[in-house]
């Protein structure tokens, strides 16, 4: 507690009288987190729509999801709630269905669009976001996770989002004239 008061320049008394303890403040920490990602998914969304085509829109939300998770602040949450899931795993799970999942299901509704114009071939589009989501994310998350004060650079993101994006697009595009 000393440590968070120092960092937010208040006293140790003024934190326990917002806070009953550690969990109090962990939990808010973490559930305040759940309460932006509806900011998230509109940003992910309006990236997708303002493309002038499906493939543009993809590497669009795909650059956005890798740019906005590989921050060390996020980066720092994801580790400190992994660390505590195993003594907090109900917040653990709400963590995971109000922020992981509500991400997943934005980028299911966005794939099922496409799927719906016959651009993509897919009849679940929940399980095409999560393949979705890890092309994007999986390489740089397990680096930066790994090796924090080697994060790759806004370019390296952008390479590996669109390295992504065709290969996403290879699996589940819809053959020409069909």
């Amino acid at each position: 507690m000393d440590d968070v008061a120092a960092r937010a320049g208040v006293s140790k008394q003024t934190i326990y009288t917002h806070f009953a303890n550690k969990e109090e403040l962990f939990e808010d920490l973490v559930l305040g987190n759940v309460g932006r990602v509806e900011e998230f998914a509109a940003a992910l969304r309006a990236a997708f729509e303002s493309a002038h085509d499906a493939a543009s829109g993809l590497r669009a939300v795909a650059r956005l999801y890798v740019r906005f998770v590989i921050r060390p602040e996020v980066l720092r949450l994801r580790r400190l709630i992994l660390g505590e899931a195993a003594r907090f795993p109900e917040l653990a799970r709400r963590y995971y269905a109000g922020v992981l999942e509500r991400t997943y299901a934005t980028l299911a509704e966005l794939l099922g669009e496409l799927a719906k114009e016959g651009l993509l071939r897919t009849d679940d589009p929940l399980l095409a976001a999560h393949h979705f989501a890890w092309l994007a994310l999986g390489l740089p998350l397990d680096q930066a996770m790994f090796e924090p004060d080697r994060l790759p650079s806004p370019a390296e993101l952008d390479k590996l989002a669109d390295a992504a994006v065709e290969v996403f697009l290879a699996a589940y595009s819809q053959p020409k004239g069909g």
